[in-house]
């Protein structure tokens, strides 16, 4: 095992272990303890490599990261986000991705890879509310 390799699991190991999304700088202090000398750009190659490999997400409202919950990998996610107390879920529906390349077919537009992200209130904190 190499040392980029040693990296990727101690950081999905990181964020399968966090209950909530995790910035960059959160997970390189995480590892900082241990690893005195990691720098931010390996923090960042790390992640953008387990991204493109679908087993982390990254959260583009939160500009944050969680690790994949299910294990299709390669399967885009529906990513539902609690404005509360922060759950997030993961869902694979490939009905709806397959509608949303359908809205956008004849527009010429080429998505090379779908983030949907959907913010709300979770069952939890919304049963709280009511």
């Amino acid at each position: 095992m190499g040392r980029k390799d040693s990296w990727k699991i101690a950081v999905l190991e990181i964020l399968q272990t966090s209950e909530k999304p995790m910035s960059a700088y959160d997970i390189l202090g995480k590892l900082r303890d241990r690893n005195p000398k990691i720098a931010p750009p390996t923090i960042y190659r790390t992640l953008s490599d387990l991204v493109e490999r679908g087993r982390a997400h990254r959260l583009e409202s939160l500009n944050a990261y969680i690790a994949c919950k299910t294990d299709k990998h390669d399967e885009s996610a529906v990513i539902t986000i609690c404005d509360d107390c922060g759950v997030v879920n993961e869902y694979i529906d490939t009905g709806v991705l397959n509608a949303l390349s359908e809205v956008i077919a004849n527009s010429g537009f080429a998505p090379l890879r779908h983030v949907i992200e959907l913010q709300g209130v979770c069952e939890n904190c919304g049963y709280e509310q009511n």
